[in-house]
């Protein structure tokens, strides 16, 4: 006797398309917060404190954990 498994997924496309676009907002974020580093430990560079690095790179991380939560609690779609 087979069993016949369903292949239903936990969560539907649009909930994993959101998840992909929360994910490469998070990514973003993440390398928009590197660099600002100096060549000579001595000097110090105030590139670290510039507003994509204080403010911008933080806020889209920020908003790609608000896309990853509302991507997992919203209603899987049924297409």
């Amino acid at each position: 006797m087979k069993q016949k498994f369903a292949s239903d997924f936990v969560f539907g496309k649009r909930n994993y398309q959101l998840m992909l676009i929360g994910l490469a907002c998070i990514a973003l974020g993440f390398i928009l917060m590197s660099g600002g580093g100096s060549e000579n430990p001595e000097v110090f560079n105030e590139a670290i404190y510039n507003f994509r690095r204080i403010r911008l790179a933080p806020t889209l991380v920020l908003i790609g954990f608000g896309i990853e939560i509302w991507a997992i609690l919203a209603k899987p779609s049924k297409k």
